[in-house]
């Protein structure tokens, strides 16, 4: 019975998602604003988790956030809308990767010097009011932790640990089967716990915040690019 429910919450989502898509593609202001205050953390939190800075990765769901609004036609309820735009987030973040890469290579070779590691800087903004300070420094390490997995473990981890995607979700989203998932899921964990040498938890759930200013900030920003200057 429970099964019938959640397939019946889903299905009644799916509608809401193609009307709310529909509004927006009538350049409905209200309907632009909802589905980016709705969806803001995760996408951030996919573009985060792929190229690990919190400026570009803002970036990253701006420039989505302008593709897939521009392709609102296109969305046909198949899939979520916040699966639907996840995908756009991940396309845009991988392609930046490896273009960042593509001129990183470039210029090692112009200089003939040797192999570098390029760091990507992890942004530590001071005075965040969302946090304890106890609770930030905590969630630094969990921060840290992950921006070190490697790049096939790191999505699947902030989509099923930190996001809360489902299995299922989570092999939708990224392409991958299922076993796949729960493998470098289990292998991520083991990373995690071994880098923090403690039990993480439900704290996860906090991390790589995107809310208050920082969320208006970007809804503001794409806003004003769709011609709806506040």
């Amino acid at each position: 019975m429970s099964h019938i429910r959640t397939d019946r919450a889903e299905a009644l989502d799916t509608l809401a998602d193609v009307e709310l898509a529909r509004r927006a593609a009538a350049r409905d202001r209200h309907a632009f604003r909802a589905i980016m205050t709705s969806h803001n953390q995760r996408l951030f939190r996919l573009a985060r988790s792929i190229v690990r800075n919190d400026s570009e990765a803002e970036d990253v769901v701006q420039e989505a956030y302008v593709l897939g609004f521009a392709h609102l036609n296109r969305f046909r309820g198949e899939s979520s809308l916040a699966t639907w735009l996840s995908r756009i987030v991940i396309n845009e973040a991988l392609g930046r990767l490896r273009k960042k890469r593509r001129t990183t290579l470039a210029s090692s070779m112009e200089q003939s010097v040797g192999a570098t590691i390029v760091q990507f800087p992890v942004d530590n903004p001071s005075g965040d009011p969302e946090r304890t300070m106890a609770q930030r420094q905590i969630l630094q390490l969990v921060e840290q932790a992950t921006d070190a997995l490697p790049d096939i473990y790191r999505t699947v981890f902030v989509a099923r640990v930190i996001e809360g995607l489902s299995m299922e979700e989570t092999a939708s989203l990224l392409g991958l089967r299922a076993e796949t998932v729960k493998t470098r899921l289990h292998r991520a964990r083991r990373l995690v716990r071994e880098s923090l040498d403690e039990q993480i938890g439900p704290v996860l759930l906090s991390a790589f915040p995107f809310a208050g200013r920082r969320c208006e900030r970007l809804t503001a920003a794409v806003m004003s690019r769709l011609g709806f200057p506040d």
